[in-house]
C-alpha cells in the first residue's frame, strides 16, 4: 500500500471517529462548550484530556490516528515505536493505526497484564 492509500484511509477513520467524539462530547458538554466538527485532532485530544475522559475507548484510538497521521507526515509510518523494525504488512491491513511489530506488542501486553495485577 503506498503512502496515498494509507493517508486516505487514515482520513477516513479521521472523519468517522470525529463524528463519534462530537456526538458524544456534545452529550456531556454543556451547550455553550459544543464541539465543532472541524477541531483539530490535537484540539478534541486536548478536550477530552480537560473533561477527564482519556480512559475511554474513543480517546485511545484519536491518540493512535493522531500518531499515524503524523509519523505518515514525518516518513516513519509502519515503523514500530518500541524497535524501530518495520511493523508487519497484515498488521497495518488489519488496523491503520498499529504502533507496534508483532513482537512488541506481544511484549507491552504482557508488561501492561502484569501492571493490572499489581495494582488490584
Amino acid at each position: 500500500m503506498n503512502t496515498q492509500d494509507v493517508q486516505q484511509i487514515l482520513l477516513q477513520r479521521e472523519a468517522q471517529l470525529k463524528y463519534e467524539l462530537v456526538h458524544q462530547l456534545n452529550q456531556q458538554t454543556q451547550p455553550s462548550a459544543q464541539v465543532q466538527f472541524n477541531m483539530s485532532l490535537t484540539e478534541l485530544i486536548e478536550l477530552m484530556s480537560e473533561q477527564r475522559l482519556t480512559d475511554t475507548p474513543l480517546f485511545g484510538q484519536l491518540t493512535r490516528l493522531d500518531a499515524a497521521l503524523c509519523q505518515l507526515e514525518l516518513g516513519l509510518y509502519g515503523l514500530c515505536s518500541d524497535c524501530e523494525s518495520d511493523i508487519e504488512a497484515e498488521r497495518l491491513a488489519t488496523d491503520p493505526t498499529e504502533q507496534r511489530c508483532a513482537h512488541c506488542a506481544e511484549k507491552y501486553n504482557q508488561q501492561h497484564r502484569h501492571e493490572l495485577k499489581l495494582s488490584h
